[in-house]
């Protein structure tokens, strides 16, 4: 992953700002709950070292973005 390290923090960076959107409906022990899971898998991401599974981490990454930009919750950090 170190050589994808912008777009990771890219994508972590702006997971974390939606978590925090006022849009999502969710109380402030969900909004840190949400927020501690997803620092764990970037964490154990940072560990991967398959690319096709690095790959599959981003894809996951975008998917969960583009939920969280509807303003819904994605179903894997439910």
């Amino acid at each position: 992953m170190a050589r994808n390290r912008g777009k990771v923090i890219s994508l972590y960076r702006q997971i974390l700002r939606r978590l925090n959107s006022p849009d999502l409906p969710l109380n402030l022990a969900a909004r840190l709950a949400r927020k501690a899971e997803v620092r764990a898998i970037f964490m154990l991401g940072a560990e991967e070292r398959s690319i096709h599974n690095i790959q599959d981490l981003f894809d996951t990454a975008d998917y969960a973005l583009s939920i969280l930009n509807k303003g819904e919750i994605p179903k894997y950090i439910q």
